[in-house]
């Protein structure tokens, strides 16, 4: 009776022994089925994820096409200690951009022509400004007289370049371009003593329909004593810009030539028998500009 109780302990152990050698390496299983899909040539470049829980398989990741999904999974099912294969993977036609074995996909049918058309060069530099240098020399027609006894200090007068200015042979300042100034200071002689005061300021002008603003050497004149009048710097310095033409007395357009020397910068010569300080319309002055003048190009 001890005998058979004995042997059927010994099959008993057997038995566990057995079951306990057949159970399923979940490790080497998940591994087994990555490696052979990688190397099979139906199923490679698909993204997977493989995990196995006592020889029951689950897949999940992305696959390049159906015929590669079925073969994955009969990949699993075939692995020795797989008992069941559970295939959650999804189908993803952009891995197949990224494998050489495939065919490359013809571009969508919806998809814009513009996408798919090569991109457009790019646009050209733009132009360079054109810039009038310091020191050039703006010859002025006034549009209207101007007096130290008849114009108040503050007021605004008009003209128009009479010369263009050239820059390497091209025309960017075009005779008849429209200047703005202002009177900075107007002062009329006094009955006894006091010198008379003019003096003026370039503010803008128009090219192109294009309205910029300038930096130029006032234009200066100063009389004193009774019964003549002497050109004299107003502020200090010379060349600050000279009248060429039409001065008080001398009529439109008549030609007295720019002062020079000490004197260079004032409206007029000395003339008798005149306090105060008249320039008629159509009087030609000349501004130099302080600070180069940046235009934009047409």
């Amino acid at each position: 009776m001890r005998a058979r109780i004995s042997l059927l302990y010994v099959l008993i152990i057997g038995v566990l022994l057995v079951a306990c050698s057949h159970k399923p390496d979940d490790a080497r299983i998940a591994k087994d089925i990555q490696d052979k899909a990688a190397a099979d040539s139906i199923a490679q470049g698909s993204e997977l994820y493989v995990n196995s829980n006592q020889g029951k398989v689950t897949i999940t990741g992305k696959t390049k096409s159906q015929a590669a999904r079925d073969q994955i999974e009969t990949i699993a099912k075939q692995e020795p200690g797989v008992v069941g294969v559970d295939d959650q993977t999804s189908l993803d036609s952009e891995l197949t951009s990224t494998t050489t074995s495939a065919p490359a996909q013809p571009a969508s049918f919806d998809e814009p022509a513009a996408s798919r058309a090569a991109a457009p060069p790019p646009p050209p530099p733009a132009p360079k400004p054109i810039v009038v240098p310091a020191g050039t020399a703006l010859t002025v027609r006034i549009n209207q007289p101007l007096g130290s006894k008849t114009t108040q200090t503050g007021a605004v007068f008009g003209g128009a370049i009479m010369t263009p200015i050239t820059i390497d042979g091209e025309v960017v300042i075009p005779a008849g371009s429209e200047v703005t100034g202002i009177v900075k200071e107007a002062k009329k002689a006094g009955k006894i003593k006091g010198a008379a005061v003019l003096r003026l300021s370039l503010q803008s002008v128009t090219v192109n329909g294009h309205t910029y603003n300038l930096h130029a050497e006032e234009v200066a004149q100063t009389s004193t004593g009774k019964g003549k009048r002497s050109a004299a710097v107003i502020g200090g310095g010379t060349g600050l810009g000279a009248v060429i033409g039409g001065i008080a007395g001398g009529g439109k357009g008549a030609a007295i030539g720019a002062l020079t020397g000490a004197a260079a910068g004032t409206i007029g010569a000395a003339t008798t028998g005149k306090r105060d300080i008249d320039l008629p319309a159509e009087a030609a002055l000349s501004f130099r500009l302080a600070q180069p003048l940046t235009l934009k190009r047409s």
